[in-house]
Order: structure tokens, then sequence, then C-alpha cells
């Protein structure tokens, strides 16, 4: 069964060698980020997947989808947990970029479609509710004056 998977994968590499992304330069450089979560999306476990896709500039940079290793209780819950993991890999972009002399014009953007999970970054009153998942809000949170939250569902923070 592996050895079949490790042939298609090596077949769909041979066959598209000559396939690229292409990178627009762009005068004044900045990150931002879509973050996503399908809660309880996984029929077996009820596991959720979480998603982000981070740009640069026009140009999308990193990207990750991903089975969440608990089970949410919450929409927000999933949604929050989708958020960290994306500020997780800004922060380490933001890292890479500075040691290869790349100066960011703003502090990076992070869209978030779910309106709870929005609230629990920018207010820190809705925490007492969100006590299950204190790491991630600590780190979030601790994160939010050098990022900067948006919701994709027309609430303005």
């Amino acid at each position: 069964m592996h050895w079949t998977a490790a042939k298609r994968f090596l077949w769909y590499l041979k066959g598209t060698i000559f396939h690229g992304l292409f990178l627009k330069r762009q005068a004044t450089p900045f990150l931002h980020a879509y973050s996503d979560a399908d809660w309880a999306g996984n029929h077996d476990d009820r596991t959720s997947t979480m998603a982000y896709i981070i740009y640069l500039g026009g140009n999308a940079i990193s990207w990750s989808s991903r089975k969440q290793c608990s089970v949410s209780r919450s929409s927000t819950e999933a949604e929050y947990h989708a958020v960290a993991a994306t500020a997780a890999e800004l922060l380490w972009l933001q890292s890479l970029l500075g040691e290869l002399g790349v100066s960011l014009t703003k502090a990076p953007i992070i869209y978030c479609d779910n309106v709870g999970a929005t609230y629990v970054c920018a207010n820190p009153v809705f925490h007492s509710r969100m006590k299950h998942i204190t790491i991630d809000l600590h780190f979030v949170r601790d994160l939010v004056p050098k990022a900067f939250f948006k919701s994709l569902t027309g609430v303005h923070l």
C-alpha cells in the first residue's frame, strides 16, 4: 500500500515538473493570513480540520491543512486553535524574513471568519468562558499588540 502511494506521488511529480508558483515583486512587503476550521468535520472521531494560508504581499508563501489533535467543544474553539496555529506560523515567518533582511512595513493581519474567535482574540473579557483552551488563549493574546485580527463576517473590532 505504501509502495503504491510512493509511486503515485513520484508519477505526480514527474507530470508536474514544469509547474510552479509565480512570485510578484512588491514595493512594500506585508504579511497577511486567512485562517479557518471545519468544526467536527471528521465523521469518524468528530475532530476538526484547521487550515491557513499566508501571503507576503499578493504571493502565497505558506499554507497548511491538518486535523486537530483533540475534539473541540464549539466552532469558536476550533477556529481559535486555527488562529493560534496561524499566529505561530506568522511569528516564524517574521523571524525568517528578519534574518533574510526583509523589513515589513506593518504588523501582520489574520483574517478569521468566526465572530466568536475574533471576539476572544480582541477582548480579554471573553477569556473566562474559554478556560479549557488557556494555552492558545495566552499565546494569541500576547500577540494581539503585534498582530491584528479581522473578521470576514463584517464585524469590526
